[in-house]
């Protein structure tokens, strides 16, 4: 009787690295996040006298970004008044 002899192996298990690596990534930024001070509130780029309406009325930029957190709350504000929003 013949005997086979494979020569072959079974090809290497995948390994994700990009995975990997942003889990590493990921694991020293919310590690470094427990160290770094508190940021302190800024100012509202929005006036809290502002309307909807102050803001459709002009096409001029504001004098800053406006992060997208006050801007919902700026809206919800807005929409609650309205009672567009439960």
């Amino acid at each position: 009787s013949k005997e086979v002899v494979s020569t072959s192996s079974a090809p290497p298990a995948f390994v994700n690295h990009a995975a990997i690596t942003w889990e590493e990534d990921r694991k020293k930024w919310t590690e470094n996040r427990h160290q770094r001070p508190p940021k302190m509130p800024k100012d509202p780029i929005i006036s809290w006298s502002a309307t909807y309406d102050d803001l459709l009325s002009t096409s001029d930029p504001f004098p800053q970004r406006i992060p997208l957190p006050e801007m919902v709350d700026f809206l919800v504000d807005i929409w609650q008044d309205e009672g567009l929003f439960d």
